[in-house]
């Protein structure tokens, strides 16, 4: 009793106040802040976790200038890794754990996803748990991405299917701070 009484606490602090407490504050420094010294969430510099995000857990690693816009959920539960000059779209879902749906007893696993430098997630896109997106590519807008993604390619469609290739000489940076955001 008194275990299971100890676990209250502890989904307070790692779930509702980050969910629904500091997602809500307009000023990253402070949320970054709680991000990193709470929860253990690696923050590049020059990277931007934009308000409503919803943060599950904490094995969640972001490189530098990505910035995940509004909205988005991050699934640490199996490990969730962000490269650098990552730009993720408002409202996208990064699912890291499921249940097996042929398992008699709806056996649930984790299975970590990786975001190569240069990815661009387009908004509403779901990833599911083990997808690696590698370097330079594109998940269309509305894509559900069950398997991984070679670089460069551009998908779309549900379950997502190569549709084209992107430019492979990639300079730019993500590093974007809009006011009270």
């Amino acid at each position: 009793m008194k275990k299971k009484l100890l676990k209250y606490p502890f989904y307070f602090v790692v779930n509702y106040i980050p969910n629904h407490i500091i997602n809500k504050i307009p000023f990253y420094f402070i949320r970054h802040l709680y991000y990193k010294s709470v929860l253990g969430i690696k923050i590049g510099t020059g990277s931007s976790v934009h308000m409503n995000t919803f943060v599950n857990r904490t094995n969640i690693k972001i490189g530098t200038n990505s910035s995940i816009n509004r909205n988005c959920y991050l699934d640490g539960r199996g490990g969730l890794f962000i490269g650098n000059n990552v730009s993720i779209s408002p409202e996208v879902h990064l699912i890291t754990a499921s249940h097996d749906i042929n398992s008699e007893s709806f056996e649930y696993f984790e299975k970590s996803i990786k975001v190569d430098d240069f990815v661009w997630i387009g908004t509403r896109a779901t990833i599911l748990p083990g997808v690696n997106l590698k370097k330079g590519c594109v998940v269309a807008s509305g894509s559900v991405v069950t398997k991984d993604v070679s670089s460069y390619d551009i998908v779309a469609g549900v379950p997502a299917k190569v549709i084209g290739k992107r430019n492979e000489k990639l300079n730019y940076n993500c590093k974007w701070f809009p006011p009270f955001d």
